[in-house]
């Protein structure tokens, strides 16, 4: 097992929603800068579906704002947000979102990406969606996808503890191990106030890892 990031250049994240980049690979995005790499985000929608409504207002724009400040914050120099339908991104053309990766990472001239695991991580399809449309834009580009990903002892906790459809991997299946700064992850999440709701599992999980994340090499 790894505990250290390979030397890139600049590396895309591929993300579903406003606040993955932040929620899920806040910390993995600072890991990545304090490594020498310049780091860019592709959303795919607008996270106009979601359930959670911290703040009042329409949720597309209000989750563009919050992106674009969270993204300030983890000091990523370039932001892509799609409008592709929140909640629906499995039913969008695979080919059509693999191009749209494709264009991302050659117009910020990515030689990684980093995505959510396959799995989904929360259960959510369209970060599955999202992390399968950078694997084959991965392949295309002949360039290494990362996915960040849960210790099954942290997912099953999760689960037993919220109800909530996380998925994890044993040890023996997890390729990286890095120790985290979580201080520039805290304050992008704080700028996604119409999501980051007091109580809510986001707080619990931050807590079960700990200074540590998670990756699984999904293409090398």
């Amino acid at each position: 097992m790894e505990s250290t990031l390979p030397t890139w250049r600049c590396v895309l994240a591929v993300v579903a929603h406003p606040d993955d980049e932040s929620f899920g690979l806040g910390a993995v995005l600072t890991a990545l800068r304090d490594a020498g790499a310049d780091v860019s985000v592709l959303c795919l929608t607008r996270g106009e579906a979601s359930t959670l409504h911290g703040v009042p207002g329409d949720l597309t724009a209000l989750r563009a704002g919050e992106l674009a400040a969270a993204a300030e914050e983890l000091d990523v120099g370039d932001v892509a947000l799609l409008t592709y339908p929140d909640g629906a991104l499995g039913d969008v053309d695979p080919e059509e979102l693999t191009e749209q990766v494709v264009d991302a990472a050659r117009r910020t001239g990515a030689d990684a990406l980093v995505g959510f695991d396959l799995t989904g991580v929360t259960g959510h399809r369209d970060h599955a969606a999202a992390t399968e449309a950078a694997v084959r834009a991965g392949d295309v580009l002949g360039i290494p996808v990362l996915g960040w990903t849960l210790p099954l002892t942290v997912a099953t906790g999760l689960r037993e503890e919220y109800g909530a459809p996380f998925d994890g991997h044993e040890e023996a299946e997890v390729d990286l191990v890095l120790t985290v700064d979580r201080e520039r992850q805290l304050r992008a999440v704080r700028c996604h106030a119409s999501q980051a709701v007091p109580g809510s599992v986001l707080w619990r999980r931050l807590e079960l890892l700990g200074d540590n994340e998670h990756l699984r090499w999904l293409r090398r």
